[in-house]
């Protein structure tokens, strides 16, 4: 993963190289209990009508999700995760050519949704949560997000602790990156998993520093949209973190990620256009 050629990536039709500029997530989150965009999109029709104006708007990747990883949170069935997925991938995929990502820890969801037009599958839980996970997505060919996370959804902001957070998500990123090339998975993309098993001291580290998490040479995800790190320094709720997220989004840009995984689509985007000009500059 030396060499620029390394991130250019294929997600089904599209080509990206993941050096050129900061890719857009948008995230759709069809759930009734995520943080902040909860119950919002639980019908498919609004939940494709979301997706694709945050394609309108801007959006390189659109990463659907049926069940909530806030902060404790209980699992969803499989078989309710597909109910809530498969119809808003189904036709979403019909409709656009923009790569569709599944953010799910279970192979039957994965191999379902990327049998439908998925082209990602994006697991917070670096595709330890199903042993399954690995052989699915490299027998579709397809891209996988590892992320970090301390613990489960439901546990892990009890009192996470860490001697050097940046060095040990670091180090898990990479272990987990090559358990997934020696699966055969070629399209590799990790996520330091902010919010996830973190104070805010960790993720405004992991912000800091993510270019040492750039550096394994693997394309990197951040995802720092209207999280409650940002809540808890500026005593604001969900609904009034668009300002702290961009400050996020902007860091995290500046110091070496690739995409960023958002809410708000094209406040992100050009955020982001104007940090890449900078370093461009």
């Amino acid at each position: 993963m030396e060499t620029a050629e390394k991130l250019v990536y294929r997600f089904g039709s599209a080509v990206y190289d993941l050096q050129a500029r900061t890719y857009i997530m948008g995230i759709l989150n069809v759930t009734p209990d995520s943080f902040s965009d909860g119950g919002k999109f639980l019908s498919a029709d609004s939940a494709v009508r979301r997706g694709l104006e945050m394609i309108d708007e801007g959006a390189d990747f659109i990463d659907i999700g049926g069940e909530s990883t806030r902060p404790g949170s209980d699992a969803v069935p499989a078989g309710e995760e597909i109910r809530r997925v498969i119809p808003v991938i189904r036709e979403l995929a019909k409709r656009t050519s923009v790569p569709l990502s599944i953010d799910t820890m279970k192979a039957e969801v994965a191999d379902r949704a990327l049998g439908e037009g998925a082209a990602i599958v994006n697991d917070v839980s670096g595709l330890r949560a199903d042993t399954s996970m690995a052989e699915i997505v490299a027998r579709h060919h397809a891209g996988v997000v590892l992320m970090h996370m301390k613990g489960t959804p439901k546990t892990m902001q009890e009192d996470p602790s860490y001697d050097d957070v940046v060095g040990e998500v670091k180090s898990f990123l990479e272990e987990r990156a090559r358990a997934a090339a020696q699966s055969g998975i070629e399209q590799i993309i990790v996520d330091p998993g902010i919010g996830f098993g973190k104070t805010v001291r960790h993720n405004c580290e992991l912000l800091r520093r993510l270019h040492e998490i750039a550096s394994a040479g693997y394309p990197v995800l951040v995802g720092p949209s209207r999280k409650s790190f940002i809540g808890k320094i500026l005593d604001a709720p969900a609904g009034e973190r668009l300002e702290g997220t961009a400050a996020a989004v902007a860091v995290a840009v500046m110091n070496g990620a690739n995409i960023v995984r958002v809410h708000d689509v094209k406040e992100m985007k050009q955020v982001a256009e104007v940090v890449d000009e900078v370093k461009r500059t």
